[in-house]
């Protein structure tokens, strides 16, 4: 797995944590199936975010589809 897919995968695991959200929380908002999330936050899957899931949780969370991205590259 790369840095960058890495880093997108912990920045939305904390913020599901940070509003206190369930795996099937955030799979009813990209309308996939839960056990989606649980592969994406596997190490052993290669189940990914892509830009259409970035930009819904940007848009549901009130944040810039940038924010799910670092600063700088990996």
């Amino acid at each position: 797995m790369e840095k960058i897919e890495q880093y997108v995968i912990d920045f939305v695991r904390n913020l599901r944590n940070q509003h206190d959200l369930r795996q099937e929380d955030i799979a009813n908002i990209l309308d996939v199936k839960p056990s989606f999330i649980g592969n994406v936050e596997s190490a052993s899957h290669p189940a990914k975010y892509n830009l259409k899931h970035i930009n819904k949780l940007a848009d549901h969370f009130g944040l810039s589809p940038q924010d799910f991205l670092p600063k700088k590259p990996l």
